[in-house]
């Protein structure tokens, strides 16, 4: 029998509401802009645009939220999430709700907005700008069973008791099933990934000490705090006087 040469990692968990039991993440899928910004934008014609963040970047939506290193535009996106239970390729949308779905959470898609506006610029990848520690809080999980899938319910946060973001669930371009059967089409869905459905208008930037308010309606409500930037004249494994 083989041996690690190291001791692998923790499976990343997620807890589930009203249970001692805990969901094993997966991978993580982000979806583009999925809502209109604008009230004159026009009805989508193809299916947006996703990307994905690590299994790592998945914690508690409570407590503290790091500031990231390497950029002055740290913002924020709430967003409907949506756990996969069975897994499948090539999925037909109408039965991801009956047979795939697992539960929902309510979730925050952060971002390193400069990074990601480099990327745009220079044509490159955009891990950088979506992939660092921490990036994809996220509320204990909701069993659908028990939830049922939401087809209406407001998606919401506000920083320092100032509304920044408000919609429908009902007003996604493009419905949890649809999305689900897209990415399925290009990947083999695995029992554990996660769904992020996109964000609202509203995305602004973070700054530390700000108190971030966010949720979905019948799925969870958070509340976390901006933790102090790093110091980037700090030495690593300095600590300040």
């Amino acid at each position: 029998m083989a041996t690690y040469v190291f001791p692998p990692a923790a499976t990343t968990t997620l807890p589930v509401r009203g249970s001692d039991d805990a969901f094993p993440v997966g991978r993580v899928f982000c979806i583009g802009r999925n809502y209109r910004w604008r009230a004159d934008e026009a009805p989508p014609t193809e299916m947006p645009a996703w990307f994905m963040k690590p299994a790592s970047a998945v914690v508690p939506a409570q407590g503290a939220l790091p500031y990231p290193p390497g950029t002055a535009d740290f913002c924020h996106e709430i967003e409907l999430v949506a756990a996969i239970g069975r897994g499948g390729r090539d999925i037909d949308p109408a039965e991801v709700e009956a047979q795939h779905i697992w539960g929902y959470a309510a979730g925050l898609d952060l971002t390193r907005r400069d990074l990601q506006q480099q990327a745009k610029r220079a044509g490159g990848p955009w891990e950088p700008a979506k992939a660092f520690d921490h990036s994809a809080p996220c509320t204990p999980l909701v069993p659908a069973a028990a939830c049922g899938h939401p087809r209406r319910g407001a998606v919401w946060l506000m920083v320092n008791g100032i509304e920044r973001q408000r919609a429908d669930v009902a007003e996604l371009l493009w419905p949890v099933p649809e999305l689900v059967a897209m990415l399925s089409r290009s990947v083999t869905l695995l029992p554990g990934d996660l769904v992020y459905t996109g964000t609202p208008a509203g995305v602004g930037a973070l700054q530390p000490g700000d108190v971030i308010s966010a949720g979905v309606a019948g799925i969870g409500q958070f509340s976390m705090t901006v933790d102090q930037a790093p110091n980037p004249h700090q030495k690593h494994g300095d600590s300040k006087k």
